[in-house]
């Protein structure tokens, strides 16, 4: 059996269109890169959108936290420059030192009572003839330690204050906005504290109450009447200060003059003392005497030319005096020369 031969037209070829292909290809693959390209850009827009988003954010937030450290910086320094200012504290440390001058007593209310005699008339009594020596001399000793502890807390409450206004002004001067904010709470925590300080220091200025643990008078000294409650408290007197330029030497006599600082009025008895320094040092001390005084001059005669003196002046002791720690001295010498001798002459005192 031989193979049929093929008929002629029966199949036909098949051509391919290459250049057909390729162009859809192309096209396909315009198609695919545009939508790429479109969702490439979207993503990119998007993540822009939200950094920018995020940027504003962070923008916002910076400008808050900057308002928020101005405030509470300004709030410091306002701090700094009232309370705990240079000026302020220089006042309260010179009102401090001047206290520490100042001669303290013990104040007793009422100063008077009416007290039933023998005869049951009243008399008009000085109340310290009632008060008990030994339980008065035992309130002296309590107003002497409660001086001394307020006069030392005085000095300590300076220093805290003195170094509280060194350490807000480091934060003020040298903190940056963030290391500022994270410490505020401990910030506020030393404002508060120094305000504590500050008041303490002020109350502690004005001398307080004492309080009575023991009967003061006996019920027996009162003869049936009834007494007012006592109260005791501290008192304070200025310290007697020599003024400089009215006080001066001649030959043999020599003007003294002194005054407080409250410039009272009243003037009470005082203690002048003066003491003869041998070869002008203080250290070898002579002849010297003490001078009872009832004024703010004094006259202090037949001394010896050529000399140094050395001048002393106090308030008097009195029986209610507690503490006294300082008093005011000053060193003159006398004139020696013929010149000086002349004019002391012509200015001496009479009498």
């Amino acid at each position: 059996m031989g193979l049929k031969p093929q008929q002629p037209g029966k199949y036909k070829e098949r051509k391919i269109d290459v250049s057909r292909d390729v162009e859809e290809w192309k096209e396909i693959a315009y198609r695919s890169t545009k939508q790429l390209s479109f969702g490439i850009m979207a993503v990119i827009l998007n993540e822009f959108e939200t950094s920018l988003e995020s940027t504003a954010h962070c923008e916002e937030q910076d400008s808050a936290s900057w308002e928020r450290y101005l405030e509470r910086r300004s709030l410091v320094v306002q701090f700094l420059h009232s309370n705990l200012s240079l000026h302020h504290l220089q006042h309260h440390q010179n009102k401090v030192e001047l206290l520490k001058k100042c001669y303290f007593y013990l104040d007793i209310e009422p100063k008077h009572v009416n007290v039933r005699d023998q005869n049951h008339v009243m008399h008009r009594t000085d109340i310290l003839q009632l008060i008990d020596p030994y339980q008065f001399q035992r309130m002296k000793k309590v107003g002497k330690n409660q001086t001394e502890i307020q006069l030392t807390l005085l000095t300590e409450l300076l220093e805290q204050l003195e170094r509280g206004r060194e350490e807000l002004s480091c934060y003020v001067e040298t903190c940056d906005m963030i290391t500022f904010l994270s410490r505020w709470d401990l910030i506020m925590q030393r404002l508060s504290k120094l305000s504590e300080f500050m008041e303490t220091l002020l109350s502690l200025q004005v001398p307080g109450k004492l309080y009575i643990k023991h009967r003061l008078v006996s019920h027996a000294d009162l003869r049936g009447t009834r007494l007012p409650n006592i109260r005791l408290s501290l008192s304070t007197k200025m310290p007697l200060i020599f003024d400089r330029k009215e006080s001066f030497a001649h030959k043999n006599w020599a003007k003294l003059k002194w005054f407080t600082e409250s410039q009272e009025s009243h003037l009470e008895q005082c203690e002048l003392r003066f003491m003869l320094l041998t070869n002008g040092s203080q250290t070898e001390v002579g002849y010297g005497r003490t001078q009872e005084v009832t004024s703010n001059t004094y006259i202090v005669q037949n001394l010896q030319p050529g000399s140094s003196y050395e001048f002393t002046i106090r308030r008097s002791d009195t029986h209610t005096l507690v503490f006294k720690k300082w008093h005011d001295s000053i060193i003159l010498k006398t004139k020696t020369n013929a010149v000086e001798d002349a004019d002391s002459s012509a200015c001496a005192p009479k009498g």
